[in-house]
């Protein structure tokens, strides 16, 4: 216990990130004692509520790894407001954009090496007590969508030239609506510890005015032009 409370690895602010399978279902109180090298010895001990004893079980009591108690963990952990920044605390903050995976698919290992790489950094400054951020998102994939969404519609004996842009622009929507919710699923169960409160799409208003200001700028400067046939 007095290597994790060393100074180099926690804050006394990021206590409450310990792993959350230090709790018992037997036990809603855990009292972390600090040696009295540690900085954080002032505090003598310190004692974590847990939210609902359902949330966790206990190692000791367990014959099994069990895969449903990672969900329960992880919605622990979302409505505590772990993953949100607080920067009351001052310092330097540390802010990750997420790299959008595209809406149409699924995740795979490439994706997974990034969020575990990503999870590392983000949770190793939380600990640290630096005012942390990490924000998710998803892309929207144009082409890879449109085949998507054309395809569907061909199951169902439509073709696109049938339909007027906004007709088929809304089945898009619709098709994003329904089925885009995958890919962030899959993110939340590797754990990842982003501000999903602050989560963005590429087509959100938002993000759309920034691409058009961008290449605005880049033109007014000379940086892209408009090619000719």
């Amino acid at each position: 216990m007095a290597s994790l409370a060393s100074s180099s690895f926690l804050s006394c602010c990021s206590v409450y990130r310990i792993s959350p399978l230090w709790f018992s279902q037997r036990r809603r109180m855990t009292r972390v004692y600090f040696p009295d090298s540690s900085p954080l010895s002032r505090l003598r001990f310190l004692s974590i509520p847990v939210a609902a004893a359902s949330v966790f079980t206990s190692p000791e009591t367990a014959k099994s790894f069990d895969f449903d108690s990672e969900e329960r963990i992880y919605s622990w952990w979302e409505s505590q407001g772990f993953f949100k920044p607080n920067f009351d605390r001052g310092g330097d903050p540390f802010v990750i954009s997420m790299p959008p995976p595209n809406v149409t698919g699924s995740l795979h290992m490439g994706h997974a090496m990034f969020v575990t790489l990503e999870d590392i950094m983000v949770r190793y400054h939380r600990m640290k007590g630096r005012p942390t951020l990490w924000i998710p998102g998803t892309d929207h994939a144009g082409i890879a969508t449109q085949l998507v969404v054309e395809r569907m519609l061909a199951s169902k004996g439509i073709k696109r030239a049938d339909l007027s842009r906004e007709e088929f622009i809304n089945n898009v929507w619709e098709w994003k609506e329904k089925y885009g919710g995958t890919i962030t699923k899959q993110i939340k169960r590797l754990g990842a510890s982003c501000d999903w409160n602050r989560e963005h799409f590429t087509l959100d208003d938002q993000l759309s005015r920034a691409v058009i200001e961008a290449f605005i700028r880049l033109h007014e400067k000379g940086l892209i032009y408009r090619g000719l046939d």
